[in-house]
């Protein structure tokens, strides 16, 4: 028996399309995390829920779909996560080194970081607006002052491009400089306590 037949997760048949389409964004997740973004195809997700490959094609129309839809999936949930994550920041709950490592798991460890670069690199760079969309809300629900505040733009496009680096280069780079592997989660997490600073020293400044 192969390993991707052993890993099939049964579902009901009778699920609501939303439920069945949910079920297989889990199941490419748990591919791109095991195997790889290469292993995020139309038939090994088929195969880890029990479905058809037509089945699937129903659901996302074609590889590229899968794709697309997988990295809005990812990028409501990480971005959900950092924002909750901020928020605690900002009541003392977190620390911004703790942050920092999130945001960077994110893009290594959870497999952000390969999916956008697997998707820049097979020309599906459209893929990638979901995963945008959801920084540029994130953003807009964490910002007191709206669009406004560009210095959390900065910020969040600082974090990001760090994190993304680091997931796909900071080992070997960062061994080549003889730095530890974590440099770049500490650079990350004195930007944010930096941030942090200015962000409780604007709150509790006395209006005038």
């Amino acid at each position: 028996m192969s390993a991707e037949s052993s890993k099939i997760v049964h579902i009901p048949r009778r699920l609501s399309p939303e439920a069945s389409r949910s079920a297989a964004l889990e199941a490419a997740r748990e591919l791109l995390l095991e195997a790889g973004p290469q292993a995020v195809t139309l038939k090994a997700v088929a195969g880890r829920v029990g479905r058809t490959h037509a089945n699937l094609l129903h659901h996302f129309g074609s590889a590229s779909g899968l794709q697309r839809d997988l990295a809005a999936y990812m990028g409501n949930s990480i971005c959900a996560k950092i924002g909750e994550a901020v928020f605690q920041m900002r009541g003392g709950a977190v620390t911004p080194l703790e942050l920092a490592d999130l945001i960077f798991d994110h893009f290594d460890r959870e497999g952000a970081g390969a999916l956008a670069s697997w998707m820049l690199l097979s020309g599906n760079e459209d893929a990638l607006d979901p995963i945008i969309e959801a920084i540029h809300n994130l953003v807009d629900e964490i910002a007191e002052d709206g669009h406004a505040d560009t210095s959390l733009h900065e910020l969040t496009l600082e974090m990001v491009l760090m994190a993304l680096g680091d997931a796909l280069l900071g080992g070997p780079l960062s061994a080549s400089l003889g730095l530890p592997r974590e440099a770049g989660r500490l650079i990350a997490s004195r930007k944010l306590a930096a941030s942090f600073d200015e962000w409780q020293a604007r709150s509790t400044a006395p209006i005038t």
